[in-house]
């Protein structure tokens, strides 16, 4: 008996072991796999994770390419400033509660060994040297901030209070500010190195360069369009932090370089945008208009030379207008008002709008006759001041109460007769109209690489009736954008070839080697070189003989003016037009294509474009023919005349703007300056440089410090 229970109680006890050790196998399987799953499967994520937990990463910012013009000069650059970061968790947790040297009864082991740890490895004198030891309140420090920064106390406290890792407090602060945050030693806070978008010409061609937001992200302009190129690659700054997001004393520190941002050159020239924006001031104070837009365009490539447009904005501060009388206006607008109105400041005019041409579009419809054979120099039209071929409707020519009569082809472009465009545009037929009005470009984008580009707005054949023809092929009743009509004229004064305009000419790095070329592109044939040729004198006769305005010795310029009554909501408005001129010089070899298109002028004054905008494109067109040197090619007649008016340009380089208009004046001579300017400015470069001859009244453009 005794052995049979002892026998029973060995299997039970063998039982009982194996029990266990399966109990033990099975926990000890399942950890294991729990292992394996973590180190294996999870491995990568936990250490991403426990990264993130144990390092503090900042970011470092890249610096933005430099935007130049065609001859190098900068228009936007990037300066080094400063920023104020914080981190919450070093202001609202002090060092000195995790050095604790007392001994608690109560504490594990393993807290004990920790303790232990904490006095050997980390004694308060050591962690003192690595981490300054916050010794003022977060309130105490929010108030110092607050006063350096003249920033509001209770935003400056919810930020350092805030429960991110990492906070921007204020950026591009100025050097005397940072140095006093230094003194002060705060806790949590830091001064690092940043970059500030800048802008040295102010309200300087702010339409093509367009402006960043505060994280350096291109919002308009070429700043928009090549962001990728001008971004560059931010790098970072990594450290070892404790569970609170403080740095650890010895933690390991690593330092990725930042990589700069490309540079962009552009095809604009500053001295012609220069001429350009003082063009589009002076024309809109002598008109009292509402707003001026000016496009100078190298016929042969499409590159944009200037592209102007006033009023305008200081991308430095592009919030804020210019004018102190808007800005008071601005002020009683609601949040949503207001942002509609940075909107319409930002648009850019010349890209962005589309309007009706008026009798600049006679160009296209006379082209497309002459290529088409429709109409010849020896084509003959009579007016009797109405267009007889439309009995449905009463249209008239402008000059109805003193016909035109008989007239050639040339000679109608000069009267810029629409009874004789009426009749062209029918001798054409709405199918072939519609075909060349596409080839030319008014029903798609320029493809010019700046963003928010309308399409030109033109009726399909199945739509057209006659007075849809009538009325288009002297320039109502089709829309289109000014940059549109200014590539078209392009292409028609460089041989027939319809090109891509180009604002943006290289990338290239910071020593100035090229990255990457943008070609030219050639979109398309629209005329052959012959019609080409016979427009450039049709354009210089009207110039010459008809808007005598854009007449300028020596530099046959070739043109035609335009005066479009504005349509608003769909319906044209009594007394508000558009006045425009497109012109080319030379003809004989074409060097620019220039529009200007002024808006609302005051018809009290004059609202003609002849009068209000040929005088300006001729003087534009002049200006930059000087510029390149180009020589003026004078008749006996001319010669004569221009001998007698010639003055040498006084050196007036230094001078104050004061006194260097008294020179120019006492010369016999003007200014671009047409703004008031700080009296104490003074003249760092000028063209036509001192010595030169020129003309009694040109202009001579001041480049200011």
């Amino acid at each position: 008996m005794k052995k049979r229970a002892k026998s029973t109680t060995n299997l039970q006890n063998k039982r009982r072991m194996l029990f266990f050790l399966v109990c033990f196998f099975l926990v000890t399987m399942a950890l294991v796999i729990r292992l394996g799953y973590i180190q294996l499967i999870k491995g990568e994520e936990y250490r991403k994770q426990a990264m993130e937990n144990w390092s503090r990463d900042i970011t470092i910012s890249a610096k933005r390419g430099t935007i130049y013009d065609a001859k190098g000069k900068k228009l936007a650059v990037s300066i080094n400033s400063n920023t104020v970061t914080c981190f919450p968790a070093d202001v609202k947790k002090s060092v000195k509660p995790a050095i604790d040297n007392t001994e608690n009864e109560d504490d594990s082991i393993l807290t004990a060994i920790l303790k232990k740890l904490n006095k050997t490895m980390f004694t308060e004198e050591t962690l003192s040297e690595k981490i300054p030891l916050n010794t003022k309140t977060p309130e105490e420090i929010a108030q110092i901030l607050s006063d350096i920064l003249e920033m509001d106390y209770e935003e400056v406290l919810e930020k350092i209070t805030s429960n991110y890792n990492y906070v921007v407090l204020k950026k591009w602060i100025t050097d005397e500010q940072a140095q006093k945050i230094r003194e002060q030693e705060l806790s949590g806070i830091s001064i690092i190195e940043d970059n500030k978008r800048v802008y040295p010409y102010g309200n300087f061609a702010p339409y093509v360069l367009g402006f960043t937001n505060i994280d350096q992200d291109g919002l308009y302009g070429v700043e928009a369009t090549y962001n990728d190129y001008l971004t560059g690659i931010p790098g970072r700054t990594v450290v070892n932090t404790d569970a609170y997001g403080r740095e650890l004393p010895f933690g390991y520190n690593e330092y990725y370089e930042s990589q700069d941002g490309s540079g962009v050159v552009l095809t604009i020239d500053e001295v012609i945008q220069h001429y350009a924006e003082s063009a589009a001031e002076k024309v809109m104070a002598d008109y009292n208009a509402k707003r001026a837009t000016i496009i100078v365009m190298d016929p042969n490539t499409s590159d944009i030379l200037a592209m102007a447009s006033k009023p305008d904005y200081d991308p430095n501060d592009p919030k804020v207008p210019i004018d102190e009388n808007i800005q008071a206006q601005w002020a009683t607008l609601s949040n949503e008002e207001l942002q509609n109105a940075w909107f319409d400041m930002w648009r850019n005019p010349a890209v962005n709008d589309v309007y009706e041409p008026g009798s600049t579009f006679k160009l296209i419809t006379t082209a497309t006759a002459l290529e088409e054979n429709a109409a010849t120099l020896n084509s003959t039209y009579f007016c009797d001041g109405y267009v007889r071929q439309i009995t449905s409707h009463n249209i008239k020519c402008w000059r109805y109460y003193r016909p035109h009569g008989q007239q050639t082809l040339s000679e109608a472009i000069q009267h810029s007769c629409n009874d004789a465009l009426a009749e062209i545009g029918l001798d054409i037929g709405k199918d072939t109209f519609y075909k060349y009005l596409r080839s030319f470009g008014f029903e798609e984008q320029s493809g010019i690489m700046l963003n928010g580009e309308a399409t030109g707005i033109v009726k399909k054949p199945e739509y057209m009736k006659d007075v849809d023809v009538v009325t288009q092929a002297f320039g109502h009743g089709v829309a289109i954008t000014p940059i549109q009509l200014t590539n078209a004229v392009a292409a028609i004064s460089n041989g027939g070839n319809l090109m891509v305009p180009r604002i943006v000419k290289q990338l290239i790095d910071q020593d100035g080697n090229i990255i990457k070329n943008f070609d030219t592109e050639v979109r398309r044939k629209v005329i052959s070189e012959e019609t080409s040729k016979i427009m450039l004198q049709i354009m210089k006769d009207s110039a010459e003989a008809g808007t005598k305005q854009a007449y300028r010795p020596g530099y046959r310029i070739g043109g035609k003016s335009g005066t479009a009554q504005k349509v608003i909501d769909g319906k044209y408005v009594e007394g508000k037009f558009i006045s425009s001129f497109i012109g080319v010089a030379p003809v004989d070899n074409p060097r620019a294509v220039a529009l200007v298109m002024v808006d609302e002028p005051d018809s009290s004054i004059g609202y003609y474009g002849s009068i209000v905008a040929g005088p300006v494109a001729a003087d534009l067109l002049e200006n930059t023919l000087k510029y390149y040197d180009v020589e003026p090619v004078y008749t006996e007649e001319e010669l004569g005349h221009v001998e007698k008016q010639m003055v040498i340009v006084p050196n007036l380089l230094g001078m104050t703007i004061a006194e260097a208009t008294d020179a120019l004046i006492n010369a016999g001579l003007e200014s671009n300056i047409t703004i008031e300017v700080e009296a104490d400015r003074t003249v760092k470069s000028q063209f036509p440089k001192a010595g030169e001859q020129v003309v009694k009244s040109s202009m001579v453009t001041l480049i200011l410090n």
